[in-house]
């Protein structure tokens, strides 16, 4: 039996975002690669599901919110493999240590992480957590583990933009294999984001809150965008596991600020 688009792309995106295991017969026959773009926040939101609930789980347990959230964001790392981190750190390590586009290029292919890299893995670690933490006592365990899969949403938004307004860096790359997003599958993805992101938001009684951190990491996405144009002319894979994590954190710091 052929799947609906919607379903096998959903799957697409969660088999490439994450460590979650699909269901072949979920899969389509052909990579949806670009086509699946759209469905890129909502496989963040439904990858973060499970860490959301171990936040208010062990904030319920008695655990302290800064150790509960350290928890919540590992648990993310883990089921979505590192691969935002990863991107992150070869993205800090070839943008800020490259001399040239072709240095930065060869740097970012790397495996290896050097130190700009641990630095951006550490930080955004720590960032993550201590916000996620700060968010507890302001507006509960439920609220902040609500707002926990709005920031994820949003991250995978400001990745999605960077992919469709840049053009691949490298041809050879994962990111040039897969394709380049439409400007409707953009629109979509943009789209399902925000109406996730409001409707958490209602849920956790934060409405302004989340309307200030959608238009600042908006701001951030773009502006790290740029940096990347300027730096090595379009986007890698790197970038935009980079962008997912800038826009992830600036979301969840403007919601400390903002309360």
């Amino acid at each position: 039996m052929k799947m609906p688009f919607f379903i096998t792309d959903l799957t697409s995106a969660l088999s490439f975002l994450t460590r979650l295991r699909v269901p072949d017969l979920l899969m389509a026959e052909m990579p949806a690669g670009a086509r699946a773009a759209w469905a890129y926040p909502l496989a963040g939101a439904i990858a973060t599901i499970l860490p959301a609930i171990a936040l208010a789980g062990f904030v319920w347990l008695g655990a302290s919110p800064l150790l509960a959230a350290l928890i919540a964001v590992l648990i993310s790392i883990m089921i979505c493999g590192g691969l935002h981190e990863d991107g992150l750190a070869d993205a800090a390590d070839g943008l800020f240590g490259g001399r040239d586009r072709e240095t930065a290029l060869a740097i970012m292919k790397d495996s290896h992480c050097g130190v700009f890299g641990v630095t951006a893995i550490v930080l955004s670690l720590l960032l993550r957590a201590a916000a996620l933490a700060a968010l507890v006592p302001h507006y509960g365990a439920t609220a902040a583990a609500l707002l926990f899969i709005a920031g994820a949403t949003a991250g995978r938004g400001s990745l999605v933009l960077q992919w469709t307004i840049l053009p691949a860096a490298r041809t050879d790359g994962a990111a040039a294999t897969l394709g380049r997003p439409g400007v409707r599958t953009t629109a979509s993805a943009e789209a399902i984001a925000l109406l996730l992101c409001v409707a958490l938001a209602i849920a956790a009684n934060a409405f302004v809150q989340v309307v200030a951190a959608l238009a600042f990491a908006g701001i951030a996405s773009l502006l790290f965008s740029a940096f990347v144009r300027k730096r090595i002319a379009g986007h890698t894979g790197d970038t935009l596991g980079a962008a997912a994590q800038i826009s992830e954190i600036v979301f969840l710091a403007t919601l400390v600020i903002a309360t």
